[in-house]
């Protein structure tokens, strides 16, 4: 991406790339029947969903929006459409959210619709590749597991071209979430028919790290709970 030029601020390595056309991605998005029907949109924070997540605000949508690496004991920002104190594009910026939007616990939250998901690649197969932490799936699990996310929520990413990859590329483990609908600025991917009926997800306890648990205080708290 970076060679290609396409790549934007604050660029590509490490992170959910940003990249040209993010706008218009998030526009063809807005054209899906999933996307008008959601009322309660979660979305990931990233740089590069930025215009979904101010498009589903104009929209009139309730937007959930993970506190980057689940790092509070309040670990959601919601972001209520009919209440809010800035334009919606800063609003669903990750600083305007800090500034403005209420802090949520996980069971103060309503089941939503439509699940916006980061992806450093994603596969014709509905296959993803994120930054390497699993907090993607992760939040999927957890929500999931909370009554959050049913059977018919629709799970969608925005990407450039560059970062759509052939079916079979990308590993599609057993707790990956797949996606149903890849967009980018030229086309939507209907990725539904290429992988099973999405499964009630569960938290993988033992693919996490001691480091990982006491670093997101919701796991530590569901932990010692069970």
């Amino acid at each position: 991406m970076r060679a290609a030029k396409v790549a934007r601020f604050p660029g590509a390595p490490g992170r959910i790339p940003n990249f040209t056309g993010a706008e218009r991605a998030a526009e063809r998005l807005r054209g899906l029947s999933a996307w008008q029907a959601a009322l309660t949109v979660k979305a990931n924070p990233d740089s590069a969903q930025l215009p979904v997540r101010q498009r589903a605000l104009e929209d009139g949508k309730t937007v959930y929006m993970a506190v980057p690496r689940l790092a509070e004991r309040e670990p959601f920002f919601a972001l209520d459409p009919d209440h809010l104190d800035q334009p919606p594009r800063k609003a669903a910026s990750i600083s305007g959210a800090s500034r403005s939007a209420r802090r949520a616990m996980l069971d103060e939250l309503t089941p939503v619709d439509l699940v916006v998901m980061g992806c450093v690649a994603a596969g014709e197969d509905g296959a993803r590749l994120g930054k390497g932490g699993g907090f993607a799936d992760l939040e999927f699990a957890l929500a999931t597991a909370a009554g959050l996310i049913g059977p018919h929520a629709v799970s969608v990413t925005t990407v450039h071209e560059l970062q759509v990859r052939p079916a079979g590329t990308i590993p599609l483990t057993s707790h990956d979430v797949a996606l149903d609908f890849i967009v980018t600025p030229e086309r939507v991917i209907d990725c539904r028919a290429a992988h099973p009926p999405r499964s009630a997800a569960a938290i993988a306890w033992d693919d996490l790290t001691e480091e990982k648990i006491a670093a997101i205080p919701l796991l530590s708290a569901l932990r010692h709970q069970g």
